[in-house]
């Protein structure tokens, strides 16, 4: 097989020697046009260009790496054979052209010609394997490699980051930091990069420690991803501290502490900055109006839209993304149609933000409309789309419409899984929220995170499933995939406890979790001591509630009817006196009545 491979490696050719119904991606295995290759085998070696004259043209690069390559290949079919510098230059060319196959190919004749064990040559394979998101690949050649090299290690970290793999990641640098290889300026900061992601502060301090160490501090590149760590971490203070250590600033260190006190809600210190900056672009604007539709008024945030010079699609969605994060999801909608009638160009985040909205409002109407103009702007199949159309028709009750989506996509990620596995959930079918999952566990490629288990849990509590078998759920994510539970576990935890009328264990459970300050968590307790009609434990979650929460009509209506369920009149009429006393209202629900006869411009 490697023969064979190796054989179309020798027959490459660039994409303008094609005939002209070949797909680029066959490009390899195409034998030169209007050549007797014979004849070409039969032309003395000396007649063909060196390697050295190639691999200098690759090196430079160019606008002519096609033709250089298809040289290339005409010397590998010679018998001239490259030695590990040339194979290098082969692979990192291929890679930035997009010739998958080509360099799959390459693999194979390195692996035959044994320069697979050459730190640079893997090097080179594992950023290739980086670039196409298999991972696995890069990481079997990393084994192979008999002393990896600081950039082997920074290849396989920056890998798992741009894969999402942010606690590999972590895991991979402080393995890097144990060994005898120093870390350089890149590995810091690709593991500042996972930090941020995560909001792991304290290791990520623990790493500028380290940078000021090595004598890394001074470097903008450096600078620059200390401020936004520390502003995705919510530590305002220590971003604008680092920003005014350093000694050189680009327009990216004044966008980044614009960012950090703008997304955590300093907005008079982001307008200051902003003010202060001295040359502003879009992404400047772009981050303050950002934070003020989120965390002040939005109309202001709008202003700066009409006013900027060049307003992008993301200008516009961070006004949309605002009312949407609001809970304002019809004013979103009008936004929404407002930058379609501007002729604004949608990109996929604007329409995952949209259909998120409608989600929420279960708006089948206009999700179909809005599919609509997905299909018309060639997104649909995007897992940004995608997976914000799943989620979409779920919760308008559309499960077919949402396994077909599913079923489509080309690419899936974890967001999608999740949002096919909340579906079925979102639509009571516990059955396959278990399934899918159990599936998910058995590709590997993904892991389940703490949005999967949620649903999982969910699902049992829905379907009955036995106690037991929901426990073990429940210690796995723990146990077997370092998930640390949120409040929304422990709620859930506690309604499975409180059906399996085990509600002393999900008392307990708030504590272990170090949960007992929160009424979300007692409210659920609540709750599950209304299923199982345990008047003990209920008095004393409703006491946390009204102490946690102030009066709250929950805690006083479930208490009456826990009361009454025991005959307890006397209890349960103080009760109901109380809740006239401190004029305890329960909240009306409200509704939303979607307007068909609104049409979407069919310019879209």
């Amino acid at each position: 097989m490697q023969r064979s491979l190796l054989r179309k490696v020798q027959n490459y050719q660039p994409k303008q020697w094609q005939s002209h119904n070949l797909q680029s991606n066959h490009l390899i295995s195409t034998n030169l046009p209007s050549q007797n290759n014979n004849a070409s085998n039969n032309v003395p070696k000396q007649n063909f260009e060196t390697w050295l004259t190639l691999i200098s043209t690759l090196a430079q690069g160019g606008t002519d790496m096609d033709l250089t390559l298809h040289k290339a290949a005409k010397l590998l079919r010679s018998g001239i054979k490259p030695n590990d510098y040339s194979l290098v230059h082969l692979v990192r060319v291929s890679t930035d052209l997009g010739y998958d196959s080509y360099c799959q190919q390459l693999h194979c004749y390195i692996l035959k010609s044994g320069f697979v064990s050459n730190v640079f040559v893997s090097n080179a394979l594992m950023r290739f394997y980086r670039r196409i998101d298999l991972p696995c690949q890069a990481n079997k050649l990393f084994v192979e490699i008999p002393q990896p090299s600081v950039i082997s290690w920074n290849t396989l970290i920056s890998g798992c980051v741009q894969s999402g793999q942010f606690r590999k990641a972590l895991g991979l640098f402080l393995e890097l930091q144990r060994s005898d290889i120093c870390s350089n300026e890149y590995s810091f900061t690709v593991a500042l990069a996972a930090c941020g992601q995560l909001g792991f502060l304290h290791l990520g301090k623990s790493i500028h420690s380290n940078i000021l160490k090595f004598g890394l501090e001074c470097g903008i590149i450096v600078g620059n991803c200390l401020i936004d760590t520390y502003g995705k971490c919510g530590a305002v203070d220590d971003a604008v501290l680092v920003f005014h250590s350093m000694i050189d600033k680009d327009v990216i260190s004044w966008n980044s502490v614009l960012a950090a006190c703008a997304r955590n809600g300093k907005l008079e210190e982001a307008f200051s900055f902003w003010r202060q900056m001295p040359l502003r672009d879009t992404i400047s604007y772009n981050e303050l109006i950002s934070g003020i539709a989120q965390f002040g008024n939005i109309n202001d945030a709008i202003d700066i839209l009409f006013n900027m010079p060049n307003p992008n699609s993301s200008s516009w969605t961070s006004i949309m993304t605002g009312y949407v994060n609001r809970n304002r999801a019809r004013e979103a909608l009008q936004f929404f149609i407002k930058m379609h009638s501007n002729e604004v160009e949608l990109d996929a985040f604007s329409f995952s933000i949209i259909l998120s909205g409608i989600a929420g409002l279960s708006a089948l109407t206009w999700g179909m409309l809005i599919h609509c103009c997905t299909i018309k702007c060639g997104l649909d199949t995007s897992v940004v789309v995608g997976s914000a159309l799943i989620d979409m028709y779920s919760k308008c009750g559309q499960v077919k419409n949402t396994e077909s989506m599913f079923q489509s996509l080309p690419k899936k990620n974890l967001v999608t899984w999740n949002a096919m596995i909340s579906g079925y959930a979102h639509n009571g079918d516990s059955t396959k929220v278990i399934q899918l999952f159990e599936q998910l566990k058995r590709g590997r490629a993904l892991k389940p995170d703490a949005i999967t288990f949620l649903n999982v849990l969910a699902a049992c509590s829905h379907n009955e499933t036995p106690l037991q078998e929901a426990y073990q759920y429940f210690e796995s994510m723990i146990n077997d995939y370092g998930i640390k539970p949120t409040v929304e576990h422990c709620c859930s935890m506690i309604r499975l406890l409180g059906q399996g009328g085990e509600i002393w264990r999900a008392e307990r459970m708030i504590y272990d979790l170090g949960f007992g300050s929160c009424d979300v968590v007692w409210r659920a307790l609540l709750g599950a001591c209304a299923v199982c009609k345990d008047l003990k434990v209920a008095k004393i979650a409703a006491a946390k509630v009204i102490e946690l929460a102030g009066s709250n009509d929950y805690a006083y209506v479930m208490m009456s009817n826990i009361f009454a369920h025991y005959h307890k009149w006397a209890e349960m009429s103080v009760m109901r006196k109380l809740m006239r006393n401190k004029r305890v209202i329960k909240e009306a629900g409200c509704s939303w009545i979607e307007m068909e006869n609104v049409k979407l411009n069919s310019s879209a």
